[in-house]
Formats: structure tokens, C-alpha cells, sequence
């Protein structure tokens, strides 16, 4: 019992680990002549308590492991803050720099029910409460250009990218450089991730910053302001278009929606609640890295096998919907190479939820390296003998998840400290 019960808290509260079998040896090398000596451990998965080396799935969604969940969480926000106040490798002159913190929106597909800014009452009479069912459902399901919504989402990756290469544009244009001079001068650097509007539209939360010509590491021009960048935003945005595919002699062209927001982000953790912080900005991007369609609009998270299992699941008729239409546009051959159906649970969206450019900051590989060294340390012993460890490993994949009676005692449990991230034994 105490041999399961340590394997299990290692674990950190995954709730769906990952299983394996095979065998990790680990022999001592002298350093002098590099001979390989006798064995100094052995692990082998059939000795364990339960079985199997159990492994932390890393899942980011929080409606599948909120234990990883919530790992990837806190990454994305140290991620997000040493871009923006520096640390984790990146100096502590970036908070100098101009960043803004903007929100990229999709353009209408369909009057839906909503909650108006100004207190008025939905289009339909009523005003609905934040947690009502019908936000983000349309008005009238009929007139719902739901093909385009779909189409959107599968092309917005694809917009950002069309997006960043005008913003340099602008921002050279502002700068009175041509663009290949403006990386002579100065960088523009960013982080983003995707979120869902309840009507199942996806939109880009991004920290945009300006840097010197070598990035972070360098101090930017002094022409470089926030205001510069915003402009530069605005019109990078009102720019930026995709021609998509022509269908039933429809052609298609993808921009953001007219709902653009741009504000300055403070140096300041508290501003009397008037700046937009840069732990505020850190934070919110964090919370919704960890998010998916089924957050938002009740949809999946999880990709579908057959359309008959649509019958089956507790869906709104507004996400069966889009589901449906992502799925009949997935059959398409002229379509084929937007996978649809293999994303129809995240609405015909396969971007990465959170991305950044190379000098924005440390990665998320990084940050679970130095996660994993650190334990290391902690377990191993001071070693003044002149030798090494050469290691010898095999594992194969076993199956996912816990027994009933692991996930009893799981439940029973606190995580082990320092275990984020790693495998147990």
C-alpha cells in the first residue's frame, strides 16, 4: 500500500496518466576512461505497485485533466510575464519597451443573442444573465451563415500569419524604413492565444511589443512608442485578408470583425485600477491557454469518430450545428486539406491555442526542462568519486488512465511537491 500511494501522489493529480512498460537501468562511467562499470539502479515497470510506470498525460484542457491543466497554466502565465517584466532568460530591460495588449475578433456571421454593453436588452426583448444557455446562439438559426463561420475558424491561423507580416509593413511604413531596413533598427515581438466566443467564433488575445534589432536583448528606437504600435495595429488589421475557397460559386475572403481592441500595458502590478497590468494581461492569456470550444459553446473536446455520435451527446442545437457543417465540409475534396473532420470538435479551428514568436520570450520546453532538472537535483547525491551515469532505457506504450481502485486512492491524495510534470515511478 504505501508503495502504491507514493506512485500515485508522483503523479500530481493527473487523472488520465499514461502507462508503460519496460525497463530503465542506470550503470556508473568513470570520466577518466570512459569505461562503463556495474549497474547502480535498476527500474522495470512489472516491479512497480502498479504495474506500469505511470507518466502525467500533460493535457492542457481542463475539462480533460485539470491537474495538467493547470500546469500548463501556470507555465503560459510565466511565459507570458518574462516577456513582459523579464526573467526566465530574458533581461529585465524589456519592461521599457512598448507592448500593447490586443484583441482580434471575428466578423458577423449572424445576428446572435447577446449581452449589449450599454444595458440594453438582447435584440430579442430580454436581458439575459452571464450564464445563460442562449448567449452566443443565433437569432435565427435559418439566416446563420454557419459554412462561413467554420471556414473562418480553419482559416484564422492563417489571417494572424497575414496579420503579422502587415504589422511589420506598418510599422516600417511609421518608421520611414523600408522593411528589410526597419530589422536593422527594431523587432516586433509577440505572444497570442486563441479563445472562443460563445457563438463559436474563434478570437486572438496578443502581447505585441517592440523591441531593439536584437530583440529583448536590445533597447528599441527612439521612435518606437506605444501609440506608433497601436497605429500600426489598426491598420495592419483593416488590411489583412484570405481569399478561401469558392463554393457553390461563393467565394470566400476571410478579415478580422470591425471590434478591435488596443490598450497599453502598464509596468505598474497595480494602477489605481486604471492601466491594464501586466499580471492582469499575464493572467488572462493563462486562463484561456487551458480552454477550448467546449468552454465556450458546449462543444467537444474530443475529436469525433463517426457523425452518429452526435445523436448521442448533450449538445446545444447551436454547436450540433457547426459540428454538422464542419463535418459535411470535411467530405469535400476541394476541402480536404483543411482536415475538417478530424477538427470538427474545435469547430473547424487547428491553429495552436497559444503561440509566440522566437525573441518574444523563454518556451514552454524551457520552462518543463528547468521543471525536470530541478528534480533531478533534489534526488540525486553529491558525487566526488569521478564518475558519471550513462543510462539505458526502454519503455513501450501500455494504455491511459487509472484502475478503480488507483483512482479511489488518487482521490484520497495530495500531489507529491516538486512533481509537475514528470514521470513517477
Amino acid at each position: 500500500m504505501p508503495g502504491i500511494l507514493n506512485q500515485l501522489s508522483g503523479l500530481g493529480g493527473c487523472a488520465h496518466p499514461i502507462r508503460l512498460d519496460g525497463h530503465r537501468t542506470e550503470h556508473d562511467v568513470d570520466t577518466a576512461t570512459g569505461e562503463i562499470g556495474q549497474v547502480l539502479h535498476r527500474l522495470d515497470s512489472s516491479d512497480l505497485p502498479a504495474g506500469h510506470l505511470l507518466v502525467r498525460c500533460n493535457n492542457r484542457r481542463t475539462t480533460r485533466c485539470p491537474a495538467c491543466a493547470e500546469v500548463y497554466r501556470r507555465d503560459t502565465f510565466y511565459l507570458i510575464t518574462s516577456g513582459l517584466r523579464g526573467g526566465k532568460g530574458i533581461p529585465d530591460r524589456v519592461a521599457a519597451h512598448p507592448r500593447v495588449f490586443a484583441t482580434f475578433t471575428a466578423p458577423s456571421f449572424g445576428p446572435v443573442h447577446n449581452r449589449p454593453s450599454s444595458g440594453r436588452p438582447c435584440r430579442c426583448g430580454t436581458h439575459h444573465d452571464q450564464e445563460d444557455a442562449a448567449l452566443g446562439a443565433p437569432l435565427d438559426p435559418s439566416t446563420y451563415d454557419y459554412e462561413a463561420a467554420v471556414l473562418w475558424n480553419a482559416h484564422a491561423g492563417q489571417l494572424w500569419r497575414r496579420f503579422s507580416i502587415h504589422l511589420r509593413r506598418e510599422v516600417a511604413k511609421r518608421a520611414g524604413l523600408s522593411q528589410r531596413r526597419l530589422r536593422e533598427h527594431a523587432r516586433v515581438s509577440f505572444a497570442k492565444v486563441a479563445e472562443y466566443q460563445k457563438r463559436g467564433a474563434v478570437h486572438f488575445h496578443a502581447v505585441i511589443r517592440l523591441d531593439g534589432p536584437g530583440g529583448g536583448d536590445t533597447p528599441p528606437p527612439a521612435w518606437a512608442t506605444a501609440d506608433l504600435l497601436t497605429d500600426a495595429i489598426r491598420a495592419a488589421a483593416t488590411k489583412t485578408r484570405v481569399n478561401g475557397p469558392v463554393l457553390d460559386s461563393r467565394a470566400h475572403v476571410f478579415t478580422f470583425g470591425r471590434q478591435l481592441d488596443v490598450r497599453t500595458i502598464r509596468s505598474a502590478d497595480f494602477d489605481g485600477g486604471q492601466g491594464l497590468t501586466e499580471r492582469a494581461v499575464a493572467a488572462y492569456i493563462a486562463k484561456y491557454a487551458t480552454k477550448g470550444a467546449e468552454t465556450a459553446t458546449g462543444a467537444l473536446d474530443r475529436p469525433l469518430k463517426f457523425a452518429a455520435e452526435l445523436a448521442q451527446l448533450n449538445l446545444s442545437d447551436h454547436a450540433r450545428r457547426l459540428i454538422r457543417t464542419a463535418w459535411a465540409l470535411g467530405a469535400r475534396k476541394d476541402l480536404e486539406h483543411l482536415r475538417l473532420r478530424a477538427w470538427a470538435h474545435m469547430l473547424g479551428f487547428r491553429g495552436h491555442f497559444s503561440t509566440k514568436s522566437r525573441r518574444y520570450s523563454t518556451t514552454l520546453g524551457a520552462l518543463r526542462t528547468a521543471r525536470a532538472e530541478w528534480r533531478r537535483a533534489q534526488a540525486a547525491t553529491s558525487d566526488e568519486t569521478g564518475t558519471t551515469t550513462y543510462v539505458v532505457a526502454h519503455w513501450v506504450f501500455a494504455g491511459t488512465g487509472l484502475t478503480g481502485t488507483e483512482a479511489w486512492l488518487a482521490a484520497s491524495l495530495d500531489p507529491a511537491p516538486g512533481t509537475e510534470g514528470e514521470p513517477t515511478a
